[in-house]
């Protein structure tokens, strides 16, 4: 589904830039798939362990968390 969404985008372009746009929105949607797949088998191992659930659990807060700051910090500046 992401892959239409990038191309339906793409309406921006013409020409051979549209063409390249394409391709890339292809290429960087298999690769990201792909390695998504592998990536899940590599660690299996890891993930085998709750404590690397609850580290992985913690990064992604942290994430979140800087992402509202920041969201709510743009916000009240007015940008």
């Amino acid at each position: 589904m992401s892959i239409w969404t990038r191309l339906f985008c793409s309406a921006a372009y013409s020409g051979p830039d549209r063409l390249a746009y394409g391709l890339g929105a292809a290429t960087a949607s298999f690769v990201w798939f792909f390695g998504l797949g592998y990536g899940a088998r590599l660690l299996q191992p890891v993930f085998a362990k709750p404590a690397a659930w609850r580290v992985l659990d913690i990064i992604i807060g942290v994430v979140m968390g800087l992402l509202a700051i920041s969201l709510v910090v743009g916000f009240l500046a007015g940008s």
